[in-house]
């Protein structure tokens, strides 16, 4: 395993996609910063399995993206605790469904708040360092903020804004700074249940007729850090699903 000293922090990274792109970076030699709101134990356990293969190579960090000062003071111990940052993925998000009729301000400022205004304002407090780094940011968009899934219009709508993010601060921040995204499809089941015939109706609509997994989402990032004559694009990671929506 190859230590490159560089640092990512990944939000939303207790579990799910978040907690496993962190072990594929960690394996690609990345000191890791591990970002949550709630999940302390959870994360707790992953920066010890981290920390054990390779000792002083993650750290945790606390932070409700409804408070302005958290932006702040995650930075700071990111920097105190390596001196820089490379690389920031805003993972974290909130999917959750919305009946319109009964639509009030919890259920769109919980889905904005952790959508938009959470990696829109941890992105430019995290500027000053990534410029120093010349270092990239990565949104987790989707690829319903092309075309609304059903029963989720204010997730729809708040990831079309993460989107339109991606190509804005990707002019802002150039030269230095990349800024790109990543739209999912079928990557990981949701946590409500689906029965077998969802899931079977879900796949059936994908051109490569399979569910895809989080190394598929990491190769893609892994290609968008490396690739440095790429920002303001958003990739498909999706198996084909886009073309069937």
């Amino acid at each position: 395993m190859a230590i490159n000293e560089k640092v990512m922090l990944i939000t939303g990274a207790a579990r799910r996609i978040g907690a496993q792109l962190a072990q594929f970076a960690h394996t690609d030699g990345y000191n890791i910063v591990l970002h949550y709101r709630q999940s302390q134990k959870q994360t707790q356990v992953l920066k010890q399995q981290l920390n054990n293969i390779r000792s002083n190579s993650c750290i945790l960090v606390q932070a409700d993206f409804e408070k302005s000062t958290s932006f702040a003071t995650l930075i700071n111990e990111v920097v105190s605790a390596f001196g820089r940052l490379d690389v920031l993925v805003n993972n974290a998000s909130e999917f959750t469904p919305t009946n319109l009729s009964e639509l009030n301000d919890n259920d769109y400022n919980g889905l904005f708040n952790s959508n938009v205004r959470g990696p829109l304002f941890l992105s430019k407090t995290c500027f000053p360092e990534l410029n120093k780094t010349k270092g990239s940011i990565i949104n987790m968009v989707d690829i319903h903020a092309d075309k609304p899934l059903k029963n989720y219009p204010v997730y729809s709508m708040a990831k079309a804004a993460n989107k339109m993010m991606v190509q804005a601060l990707a002019k802002e921040y150039a030269p230095n700074v990349r800024v790109n995204g990543v739209s999912p499809g079928c990557i990981l089941w949701p946590d409500n249940s689906l029965t077998k015939q969802q899931r079977s109706d879900i796949v059936s609509r994908i051109a490569l007729a399979r569910k895809g997994n989080v190394s598929h989402i990491y190769q893609t990032i892994r290609m968008l850090i490396k690739n440095d004559y790429i920002t303001g694009q958003i990739i498909n990671v999706d198996g084909g699903r886009s073309l069937n929506m």
